[in-house]
């Protein structure tokens, strides 16, 4: 069975982490989730558990590396919606880039397109100055963060200027970036 990372919670040195599979059991697709033992009596006579199954324990924060949308995404594929993202990334990328890429392939699998750009390489691009999402060429949710990566809220706005303003902005950043089976982590 090969294992592909989907995320961890490090705490106390103990480390729960989720990974995805490339196989099935049971003729399920399946997550490996590694956690703490339940050893509790009282806990797992609740259960009525099976002697070839066991009970972990992981931080409720865990289930947030699961893949998110992808049903979603594969409807409105499905129905003939184009669903496209781009990520414009500074190299070397960090670990955290570096987890998004790996993930990237349930999104693609599941009909989204997804390019990367490395950031040198969007100079010549007028952009916004924020990260957003456009709907239906106009309507712009933008991301706010903070200096140190933070949220820090959301912004929607119709306002027609502003969606000409991104539209434009992603198409040139679409235009200049790379598949994400052909982007190279660097």
């Amino acid at each position: 069975m090969k294992l592909r990372l989907l995320g961890k919670e490090t705490d106390g040195g103990q480390s729960p982490t989720l990974y995805d599979t490339d196989e099935q059991m049971n003729g399920k697709d399946v997550y490996v989730i590694r956690g703490w033992r339940i050893t509790d009596p009282a806990t797992l006579a609740q259960l009525d558990l099976p002697a070839h199954e066991t009970v972990i324990a992981v931080p409720k924060r865990l289930m947030d590396h699961l893949p998110k949308g992808t049903w979603m995404v594969r409807a409105a594929v499905d129905k003939g919606v184009s669903v496209r993202r781009a990520r414009i990334v500074s190299e070397p990328v960090t670990d955290y880039i570096r987890f998004e890429h790996e993930g990237t392939d349930a999104a693609v699998a599941s009909g989204e397109e997804v390019r990367w750009l490395p950031r040198k390489r969007a100079s010549g691009i007028a952009l916004p100055g924020n990260d957003f999402w456009l709907f239906d060429e106009s309507t712009v949710l933008f991301n706010h963060f903070t200096g140190d990566g933070g949220s820090a809220g959301r912004e929607l706005t119709t306002d027609p200027t502003v969606a000409r303003l991104c539209r434009s902005a992603f198409e040139a950043v679409w235009a200049a970036a790379i598949p994400h089976g052909e982007y190279k982590l660097v």
